[in-house]
């Protein structure tokens, strides 16, 4: 029984060769040629998603990227002891680093659009939760790579562990002279590169890839600086985590407190903002015709201590042009967003109404002129190769007896104004 438990989760079931992974990986970590051009592409695109907040856009560059192949490699090497190896990763790496960083800030600096958008901001303040995500994703990537049959894993493993977003942000760090945001995102981007190598380093040496010969002086020393290393890069990430379940406890509070003191006694609030990060922080409010007095405002603040809102200041805003200003930018953020997905709604119906027949009476009037045919079905499918005249055909499958197809495709072109007809007896009796 435990023998075959064993056998159903063992890894070294559906193993490549160790010598052809290794000669693999080693292929993916120069950055040379079309490797160089291929990532200042990826990175040029991943930056235009950043900058007009476009999740697809980025998940495309992340997809692009080469920029897996030295890390693994690296992590290879720590595990076969391969010095070699592990410094020409390293030179790699560094290579990519340094081009990735420079045209992003190239792009950003020369980009006339340099409002900090949330996909940006997403990077900025990496925690425990990422440091989670590249080594189960490292994991993941590294058991692909020495499978057989690799599978689907590393598209998914780009998009997780997500390299490239947080490069191009640390580049709008630089082009902007912000470091609280490129120190933040080149944080997250080590994170995702370390614990890439080292779940790449545990599964090379749980799968036992032959080590160079070392001496086990070296070898400790190894783990010992691999375990120093992992505590450097974690505490920080805990420390940030604490930080961000700190900021959310003090958000829900905060609504709660409003909820209760203001919405529920018939208050009506327009505005809302929550400021964590201010000292002390800051809850501003106001609202659609009450108005409060000097002692009330002073009376609420003193209530904030039993929600346990320490250090925090109740702000009620009561100056109707300087509220009226901020509503209306909200407003218009959120009329932004709605216009664009009206505009992809908009484009996808278009597409979708292309390939539609809205004619109702046709298949009747098919029915009447040719009784012999059955089963008729219809529509509108891609040409292969497709031509800027005709992108799409209209394609009438049936079954039956034999009919005048040239007769038929005649009428359906001059009936429905259509260049490109097909028509297809699935009996093949014709």
């Amino acid at each position: 029984m435990i023998n075959n438990i064993f056998n159903f989760i063992n890894l070294h079931n559906g193993e490549e060769r160790k010598d052809k992974v290794l000669e693999n990986v080693t292929a993916n970590i120069s950055f040379r040629g079309s490797n160089l051009w291929i990532l200042a592409c990826a990175i040029i695109i991943a930056s235009v998603g950043l900058n007009v907040n476009s999740t697809a856009v980025i998940i495309g560059a992340m997809l692009i990227s080469p920029l897996m192949g030295p890390i693994v490699g690296a992590g290879f090497a720590l595990g076969t002891y391969n010095f070699p190896l592990l410094k020409k990763s390293f030179k790699n790496l560094l290579i990519a680093t340094f081009v990735s960083l420079t045209v992003s800030a190239i792009y950003f600096y020369v980009s006339p659009f340099k409002d900090v958008q949330s996909e940006l901001l997403a990077r900025t303040a990496p925690n425990i939760y990422d440091v989670l995500i590249a080594f189960f994703g490292g994991l993941v990537g590294v058991i692909a790579i020495t499978r057989v049959e690799k599978g689907n894993p590393i598209p998914g493993v780009a998009i997780a562990t997500a390299l490239m977003p947080p490069l191009c942000t640390a580049g709008f760090g630089l082009a902007t002279f912000n470091f609280s945001y490129f120190f933040g995102a080149f944080y997250l981007y080590s994170i995702n590169c370390f614990f890439i190598c080292i779940a790449t380093f545990f599964v090379v040496k749980f799968l036992q890839y032959p080590s160079s010969i070392i001496d086990n002086k070296y070898e400790k020393r190894i783990k010992y600086g691999i375990s120093v290393l992992i505590l450097v890069m974690i505490i920080p990430s805990f420390y940030l985590a604490y930080n961000l379940f700190n900021e959310k406890t003090f958000t829900k509070t905060a609504e709660e407190f409003v909820h209760k003191e203001f919405e529920n006694k018939g208050f009506t609030v327009i505005y809302k903002k929550i400021n964590y990060n201010a000292s002390p922080k800051i809850i501003d409010i106001a609202f659609l015709n009450e108005k409060i007095t000097a002692d009330e405002i002073l009376s609420y603040n003193k209530i904030l201590a039993d929600y346990g809102l320490y250090d925090t200041k109740l702000n009620v805003r009561q100056d109707g042009t300087d509220i009226k200003s901020e509503i209306l930018s909200e407003i218009s953020k959120t009329d932004r967003s709605i216009s664009e997905k009206d505009l992809t709604i908009a484009q996808l119906r278009q597409e979708l109404n292309s390939y539609k027949i809205a004619d109702s009476t046709l298949l009747q009037e098919i029915k009447i002129l040719y009784p012999s045919m059955q089963n008729v079905t219809y529509g509108k499918t891609e040409l292969y190769p497709a031509t800027d005249s005709a992108r799409l055909q209209f394609t009438l499958l049936y079954t039956g007896d034999k009919i005048d197809q040239i007769q038929l495709k005649n009428w359906l072109q001059k009936r429905l104004k259509e260049k490109s007809v097909l028509i297809m007896n699935t009996d093949a009796k014709e």
